[in-house]
């Protein structure tokens, strides 16, 4: 079976529509060509916690942002989640939610916060020590 090239671009059947998926939209043209997030200097660690700015208004009159903006800045204003978890949700790779967060950061709609490093962590040895001296009480 042939598929028809010269079909419209999302008719069922062309090269651009896949029947389960819907349009298809290639990860490059979500980010405009860009590999990585902005000048921010922020890194989108993928254990990195993101959280929709209180003070950001919704997205209803904002044409400047695409939908995937708008799906992330969504997935946010629900609770904070990591930049793994938004990738999952959103069903984007990493690579484009990194560079999406990236926009949305530098337009003042998320903050990003890194959770606390494993060296800064309590040792478990001394949590250890803490729940048996609770428990002695």
């Amino acid at each position: 079976m042939t598929e028809d090239l010269t079909a419209a671009p999302y008719e069922q059947g062309s090269q651009w529509y896949d029947g389960e998926a819907g349009p298809l939209v290639r990860p490059y043209a979500m980010t405009g060509g860009r590999t990585t997030p902005g000048p921010t200097g922020v890194r989108f660690d993928l254990i990195a916690l993101v959280t929709l700015d209180p003070g950001a208004p919704r997205f209803d009159d904002d044409t400047a942002l695409g939908p995937e903006h708008r799906a992330l800045a969504d997935l946010c204003r629900v609770e904070t989640q990591s930049v793994a978890e938004l990738a999952a949700d959103a069903d984007l790779p990493v690579g484009v939610v990194r560079v999406l967060l990236g926009d949305l950061l530098e337009l003042g709609w998320v903050t990003v916060s890194r959770p606390v490093p494993p060296a800064h962590l309590p040792d478990e040895r001394i949590l250890r020590e803490v729940i048996e001296g609770l428990r002695a009480l």
